[in-house]
């Protein structure tokens, strides 16, 4: 590929867009309504809470104080951010919203957080795919992925090999012959 190709810093050029771009584009509208100027928080959620709260807390909305008239931008009231989670986690957070707040604010760099509400709702999670079956693999086949790894002097990467090699047959639609 020429390296015009993958120049993306030109309008009306192909080539490869990272992922972030894509998906911060489609979801600032969204985050938008929700109080959230910009995709960061949502985004970056689990690295901001932690292990213990990424997969069972979410933000849910952002919301600023009205400023009076007059008022500079360096003197603003920190938000107010709510936050969605299940029901056995609220009160262990509610134990812990001091340090998440502070997590928060030293992600951004500045005060943006002040409190924290809590509703317990559920937390939307994608589904996850159910992993296709493998149908049995032939003997022939099982002989032709030996033979594939039979060069491999490691134990253990022959044996990961072998695995690959099953798995892989075992997806294809039609048996795999020796070549």
């Amino acid at each position: 590929m020429p390296a015009r190709d993958r120049d993306t810093s030109r309008p009306g050029t192909r080539g490869v867009r990272p992922l972030a771009d894509v998906i911060g584009a489609a979801l600032a509208p969204a985050c938008r309504r929700r109080g959230f100027a910009t995709v960061d928080l949502v985004a970056h959620w689990p690295d901001i809470v932690g292990p213990a709260y990424a997969e069972t807390t979410a933000p849910e909305r952002l919301s600023w104080p009205r400023r009076p008239a007059g008022v500079g931008d360096d003197d603003h009231e920190p938000a107010l951010l709510t936050v969605r989670c299940s029901g056995g986690v609220a009160l262990r957070l509610t134990h812990e919203l001091p340090q998440v707040i502070e997590r928060i604010n030293m992600f951004f760099g500045y005060r943006c957080v002040g409190r924290i509400r809590i509703v317990q709702l559920p937390i939307p999670r994608p589904e996850r795919r159910a992993r296709p079956r493998l149908r049995a693999i032939t003997p022939s086949e099982e002989e032709a992925v030996r033979a594939a790894a039979s060069g491999i002097e490691a134990e253990d990467l022959r044996a990961a090999v072998e695995r690959l090699g099953r798995a892989v047959a075992g997806r294809a639609a039609a048996p795999i012959t020796k070549r």
